[in-house]
């Protein structure tokens, strides 16, 4: 009875907290041990194999939990909180983490820790208040089902509770099954409105003197990647940014980015570190009320007559020159991420790169670079820069394919879980 309630309590838990993986600590014999590990992408769930905690799981945020009955969720684990140093955390670079108790009428009966290494802030508030009601349920029923088998005399009385518990357990699990359905509709309708404003390709071939060819490919929950290309008035505005973490803040927070630029634009505003320095104020104040954990990174590119004023800070820059020379331009002196402090005038500054017939300039989102195969090996700058001096005689379009091509056949059949955004250009 115990070791198939564990297996389903597991399943569960992982399932529906969006963990790759999810152990069950129990008190045994007077020493916490593992009782239950599963894993999202497996079906096979282990049981009562007993196993100590020793370096399989970050034993100080273990013994935080245990001590203070305090449940933890860190959405960078490597960069926040009070564990950064924890041996178990530095060696495997853990993103996403939670660590709650499990409370059976005050009393502690267990502990369960969810993982995801893929992403960070994958904890949001919302899984946590289910997961909370999932985990007081799962303390009751934890308890019952030990005394079920080491009590005879109390078989008939905690059956009945058990079989409750399981029960509420279930009723839970398909109340956020229906929730789940809701904000995936809302997530449906944000990925819809984020293609909707991307440029046309008859905007992108009116842009004189330059070729431009354009990619984005949202993951599976909504993101926050942007780019967009104005052209008003013989000026050429090329943007391309994204927000920190996944779903419909994010990509809210994205839709607000290209409004506020394209205004920006539009009221002729010409200096980039005003427009930056207003982009962000007006970003700021919104993401205080939205999240004050978001941000965003964005580069804004002018291009005229054969040049590119770079300003902002994103990814780096890759520049082929036509004779197939490779050159990298580093943002990150030229900006501060958007919407994370309210004034960073201080830290916006611009860069000049002069363009000749057949140069090529390729932006990027990190959902490129760090895309996963299905051995966790991450697609990598040096890879994308390879691939574009390869196909740099190519027009913009063939090069963007290219690219697209590549990372796909890189990625095979493991599950996407960053926007892929692509932005290629070519002095003609």
């Amino acid at each position: 009875m115990l070791n198939k309630l564990l297996a389903n309590l597991m399943k569960i838990l992982i399932q529906n907290a969006g963990a790759q993986i999810g152990h069950l600590i129990l008190e045994t014999g007077g020493e916490l041990r593992i009782e239950a590990s599963g894993e999202v992408d497996s079906d096979r769930l282990t049981v009562l194999q007993s196993l100590p905690l020793d370096s399989r799981l970050p034993t100080a945020l273990i013994n935080y939990v245990l001590r203070t009955k305090e449940t933890v969720v860190l959405n960078e684990a490597t960069r926040e909180g009070n564990f950064t140093n924890d041996p178990y955390i530095k060696q495997h670079k853990t993103k996403s983490l939670l660590c709650a108790p499990l409370l059976d009428r005050g009393q502690l009966t267990g502990i369960v820790y969810l993982e995801n290494n893929l992403t960070t802030g994958a904890f949001t508030p919302n899984r946590l208040e289910v997961l909370q009601l999932l985990s007081g349920q799962a303390a009751i029923s934890i308890e019952n089902a030990r005394l079920y088998q080491t009590l005879d005399d109390k078989v008939k009385e905690r059956t009945a509770q058990l079989a409750k518990a399981n029960q509420e357990i279930s009723t839970l699990n398909e109340l956020l099954k229906a929730e789940n359905l809701r904000m995936r509709a809302e997530l449906e309708v944000t990925k819809q409105l984020q293609q909707m404003i991307l440029p046309k390709p008859e905007e992108l071939s009116s842009v004189e003197g330059l070729e431009i060819a354009g990619f984005m490919e949202p993951a599976d929950e909504v993101g926050g990647d942007y780019y967009d290309v104005l052209h008003q008035d013989g000026r050429v505005k090329i943007g391309i940014g994204d927000v920190t973490g996944h779903g419909l803040e994010s990509g809210v927070l994205m839709l607000m980015t290209q409004t506020a630029v394209r205004t920006l634009q539009e009221s002729n505003q010409t200096d980039p570190v005003q427009f930056l320095d207003i982009l962000n104020r007006t970003i700021y104040r919104n993401v205080q009320r939205i999240n004050p954990y978001r941000n965003l990174t964005l580069a804004l590119l002018d291009y005229a007559e054969g040049t590119l004023s770079v300003s902002g800070q994103h990814e780096e820059i890759i520049i082929v020159r036509s004779g197939g020379e490779l050159e990298r331009l580093d943002t990150r002196h030229l900006g501060f991420p958007i919407g994370l402090e309210e004034e960073i005038a201080d830290f916006i500054s611009s860069e000049q790169v002069h363009l000749n017939a057949g140069d090529v300039v390729v932006l990027y989102t990190d959902g490129i670079t760090e895309a996963f195969n299905m051995e966790r090996q991450q697609y990598g700058l040096e890879r994308l820069c390879e691939v574009v001096r390869r196909n740099c005689s190519r027009p913009a379009e063939g090069i963007k394919e290219a690219i697209v091509e590549d990372v796909r056949r890189h990625i095979g059949e493991q599950k996407v879980f960053d926007d892929l955004t692509l932005v290629v250009l070519k002095q003609k």
